[in-house]
């Protein structure tokens, strides 16, 4: 699978939020470490980056969708941004969607060798990015939020960059499915002991899945989707 590589740097989204959503793709080999690209960086360290969100896959057919809402909605000076790397990927490619893709899904990026950990959790950012205050819920509701992805070994990757399955150890957890039981549906037990138990996922989602069995209610996402008033 042919994939291209992106990066970026800091800058104000509007007066107020600053953010290094708008990757670009790269034109120089990158080293990917267990905290992502060389030339990328990301703000919020708390809620974006480390080891468990080391890299980001936006799948490139979900563009053709939201330029077609966007157009329906309007939006024309927002559409122009509509290119891969407006979501903040990393990794932009085609033939690999989140009803396919799986929690601890194991792929070899040139050198390196990455797993997925967890759905992107969409944040108010993307609202700021794309002038609609309520595109994050948007974007979490249709479950096409793209996932992050854990280093496994470290290693250099050219721009445009081959990326191959090497193991899917957990089949039965699709992206799209992990992102619904957090995000879009009402409690389920079972479904989140499910979560728990998995050791594919990343820490902080099985943290967030036993916290929903312990208090027996999913949570309040809205400070995440619509920022802080």
């Amino acid at each position: 699978m042919h994939v291209k590589i992106l990066a970026g740097q800091p800058a104000m989204l509007n007066p107020h939020i600053s953010s290094a959503i708008d990757k670009r793709p790269v034109n120089t080999r990158q080293f990917c470490s267990l905290t992502g690209l060389s030339d990328d960086t990301q703000v919020s360290g708390h809620f974006h980056g480390g080891p468990e969100r080391a890299l980001h896959y936006y799948p490139r057919e979900h563009y053709d969708f939201w330029r077609s809402w966007f157009q329906g909605m309007g939006l024309t000076g927002s559409h122009a941004l509509l290119a891969p790397g407006a979501f903040g990927e990393n990794i932009s490619g085609t033939g690999l969607q989140e009803t396919e893709a799986c929690i601890g899904d194991i792929y070899r990026l040139d050198q390196a060798l990455i797993q997925i950990s967890q759905p992107r959790s969409p944040c108010y950012k993307l609202n700021a990015r794309f002038g609609y205050d309520f595109f994050s819920v948007l974007v979490q509701a249709n479950g096409r939020t793209g996932w992050l992805l854990r280093v496994l070994e470290e290693g250099e990757v050219s721009p445009e960059a081959e990326m191959t399955l090497v193991d899917r150890p957990c089949p039965q957890m699709p992206v799209r499915r992990v992102g619904d039981i957090v995000f879009n549906q009402a409690f389920e037990r079972s479904a989140l002991q499910e979560l728990v138990e998995s050791d594919c996922l990343s820490v902080s989602w099985r943290e967030k899945a036993a916290a929903y069995l312990a208090e027996g209610r999913v949570s309040d996402w809205s400070l995440r989707l619509l920022g802080p008033k």
